[in-house]
């Protein structure tokens, strides 16, 4: 287990040709134009001010790419940690979410340590859409004060109280703020059709800004509500920081929803990038990367990072294929953020808003959405339980409820694929054909065949007991047929040896046969019996035979 790019210095000769790292020059620069005005928006949007969003992109971003398992992931800041982040801050202050990013940071390197990496690939896909989907609606929402100009001195977190605000205010609407924001919208989304080169939102900045300050128009910017911003990289003082074991035992639970958001958003996205690229990432590789880039960006001052689809994608469509573009990326942000910082404070905030409602609606996944609600009841109860969640509450308690949710309706399914069936009379009636040896018919009445079809798993375990409730009066030799048996936990187990002891005591013999490689490992291991050749058989058919010997 090793970062990508190191396997790709090992076989530089083929991999890093002049043109490919030509390629992912063009194509870092590019990404890092996309990037500019995001982290910008995205750290307001935070509740941060603009430059610790920049400082994500630019620390989180190279850190990912220098260390990650993916060739072309592109990290920092994206708009599924807005939420958190600003819920964070709001409990905890810019202090908590430092500390909070620092733990996230030490249980990605854990979660990769243990090769968690393949697991957290396997979240329900209705809970991501659901969770996402729900960030997207939430982010909406708070942008809604800045696009129309609301006379708002503060907006609730809720979001039906905030929602309430909004119409309450809606004759505070300014006009002027309105319409930079429109137009800002109107390039963002048209822009494209004249060329995807240059990303609309920057062209949307640089019009916008241009158009407010030509005309000196009435309408707030990032300098009138955050003052002057620095364009520094400096290390966060922790000297003032209360590191106590209550404030971190407070924020474990924070520290682990960033763990998790952040680890389940960057595998997403490098499973996107596979596919495009046709290649394979490391995925504990890349979860350690992203642990260590979150260290990094708390360190001086930044917010949690991920793996970022948008710009990931936008990487790969420009011709970057190693990490060679994600570290250009970085270091092109940083001489922006040295240069062109002190200009930033002139960009109107109603822009931003434009830029983060784009981000809202390619978050929405709209489509899978309605993909979703048309498939399976349990897949639309689980997508619409964590979006309402996401929605009214919050994304922590969306995910465990809806993960919580999703295990019962999978143990649920798991039950219905469990099957006891009887099927003496199948062995008798055919096995005797196709045996030389012909099968005893004075043991017809006396034996019972099941044969059991699925996992033997704590879920079944009770319908596993009941098999005996069954069985006649007359029966003296019960034989189980576990072939079609994958698995058996420890309570199925227990009802296995439950059934065993009953047979004894009603004098019946309880025999196994066809027992599948796990189950037949578990009942040796457990000790099921002191010699299993007297109780497990190869088929049924020897099983039936050792009885009427």
């Amino acid at each position: 287990m090793k970062p990508k790019l190191f396997s790709i210095l090992k076989h530089r000769k083929t991999e890093l040709t002049k043109e490919q790292v030509v390629k992912d020059i063009i194509a870092g620069v590019v990404v890092a134009i996309i990037a500019l005005p995001l982290s910008v928006a995205l750290a307001i949007a935070s509740g941060v001010s603009p430059e610790k969003g920049l400082i994500t992109a630019i620390i989180a971003g190279f850190l990912i790419s220098f260390l990650g398992g993916s060739r072309v992931q592109i990290g920092g800041p994206t708009g599924a940690f807005v939420i958190i982040v600003f819920g964070i801050i709001a409990d905890y202050g810019l202090e908590g979410l430092t500390i909070a990013t620092l733990m996230a940071g030490v249980f990605m390197i854990v979660f990769g340590l243990i090769k968690l990496g393949g697991v957290i690939q396997y979240i329900p896909y209705p809970i991501v859409t659901g969770f996402t989907s729900g960030i997207a609606v939430v982010l909406l929402s708070t942008q809604v004060k800045d696009f129309f100009g609301l006379d708002l001195a503060k907006v609730p977190s809720e979001f039906l109280p905030k929602w309430g605000a909004y119409i309450s205010h809606v004759d505070s609407l300014d006009v002027t703020t309105f319409i930079v924001g429109m137009i800002s919208l109107l390039i963002i989304i048209l822009w494209p059709k004249i060329t995807k080169k240059i990303p609309g939102s920057l062209i949307a900045l640089v019009v916008a800004t241009s158009i407010v300050q030509w005309f000196d128009l009435p309408v707030k910017t990032i300098g009138s509500e955050f003052g002057d911003i620095s364009g520094q990289l400096s290390f966060v003082d922790f000297s003032s920081f209360d590191l106590s074991m209550a404030t971190i035992s407070a924020l474990i639970r924070p520290a682990l929803m960033i763990a998790f958001l952040a680890s389940v958003e960057s595998l997403l996205s490098a499973v996107v990038a596979d596919g495009m690229i046709g290649k394979k990432h490391q995925s504990n590789m890349e979860l350690i990367a992203q642990g260590i880039a979150n260290i990094g960006s708390a360190l001086f001052g930044g917010i949690p990072a991920t793996g970022a689809i948008a710009r990931t994608a936008a990487n790969i469509n420009n011709g970057g294929r190693t990490p060679i573009a994600g570290m250009v990326h970085a270091v092109v942000l940083l001489v922006m953020m040295l240069v062109f910082m002190p200009l930033a404070k002139l960009i109107p905030m109603a822009t931003l808003a434009a830029i983060l409602v784009i981000v809202s609606y390619n978050m929405s996944e709209w489509r899978s959405f309605k993909a979703i609600l048309s498939s399976t009841k349990s897949d639309a109860l689980v997508l619409l339980l964590t979006f309402f969640m996401t929605v009214m509450f919050d994304l922590i308690i969306a995910i465990e409820v809806g993960m919580i949710f999703a295990m019962v309706l999978f143990v649920k399914r798991m039950i219905q694929s469990t099957d006891f069936q009887q099927v003496t009379h199948h062995y008798f009636e055919i096995d005797e054909d196709e045996t030389t040896e012909a099968l005893p018919t004075s043991i017809n009445k006396e034996t019972v065949v099941y044969e059991i079809t699925g996992p033997l798993f704590f879920g079944v375990a009770q319908a596993f007991l009941d098999v005996l409730n069954e069985l006649h009066t007359d029966t003296k030799v019960l034989i189980l047929k576990l072939t079609h048996v994958p698995h058996m936990d420890a309570t199925a187990y227990q009802s296995l040896v439950s059934i065993k002891k009953r047979c004894e005591k009603e004098g019946m013999t309880l025999l196994l046969a066809e027992v599948s490689d796990q189950p037949r490992s578990l009942l040796k291991a457990k000790q099921f019996c002191q010699d299993s050749s007297e109780v497990m058989y190869p088929t049924v058919s020897e099983a039936m035979r050792s009885r009427s010997a």
